[in-house]
């Protein structure tokens, strides 16, 4: 099976893509779990859980409850969250409410420095222990070198390696992936589990072709609902 940690929908404000689209096209691009970490809210990603669970999917399906929460000094994805972390809080304060409520601190976006909301590096280096997955491709970096960056900040800490397509559209979703023997993954030791025994893959795009497509898909999307 293929695991993408990082997608959007409708609950972030920058993407549309529906909850209930979701789940038909997990299955047909084999992408069995997903996290969904919409920007600055955490409610996607139980609204989606049972929206698989209400279609009988709970048994070939996993989503795991993320976010991607807006710090002072950049971005950091938490997953497997029961509730949102607010927005505004130092790295230090964020990781601190990640970690209260169980969760995993996810460092996304490699080491990227044309995103805007990267991680500074200084705070990078304060909350290094701290991390607990790297995201090691990133779809939509400004160039494919700083994934492999990322993969090597991961492997001299021995940290378990992920993959994110940081989806804004539906068919972006399983764009990146972790290929992994098929497992439900329910807790942080299960998907830090199937990631150590993973593969790391994906398609990376350039960002200004991936925005492009994005507002094409947009456009197309909303002339076939008449708007």
């Amino acid at each position: 099976m293929r695991l993408d940690l990082h997608t959007h929908t409708e609950v972030s404000h920058d993407c549309r893509t529906p909850l209930r689209s979701v789940p038909a096209w997990m299955l047909r691009t084999n992408t069995r779990v997903i996290a969904v970490t919409d920007h600055d809210q955490q409610r996607g990603g139980p609204e989606l859980a049972r929206i698989v669970a209400d279609l009988g999917l709970d048994d070939r399906l996993s989503v795991i409850p993320g976010e991607e929460v807006t710090t002072r000094e950049g971005e950091l994805i938490g997953l497997f969250l029961r509730e949102r972390v607010p927005p505004g809080l130092t790295p230090e304060e964020t990781v601190r409410e990640i970690k209260a409520q169980g969760g995993l601190v996810m460092l996304q976006h490699g080491f990227d420095p044309l995103k805007r909301y990267r991680l500074r590096p200084e705070a990078t280096a304060r909350i290094a222990d701290q991390v607990d997955l790297v995201e090691t491709f990133n779809s939509r970096l400004s160039r494919h070198r700083w994934n492999r960056v990322a993969a090597a900040w991961a492997r001299e800490r021995g940290l378990p390696e992920c993959a994110g397509s940081d989806a804004h559209t539906l068919r972006d979703i399983g764009e990146a992936w972790v290929e992994t023997p098929f497992r439900l993954i329910r807790t942080p030791g299960d998907l830090v589990a199937a990631l150590r025994e993973g593969v790391v893959a994906g398609r990376w795009t350039h960002p200004l072709y991936a925005y492009g497509r994005k507002q094409w898909r947009v456009l197309n999307g909303r002339l076939r609902r008449g708007e």
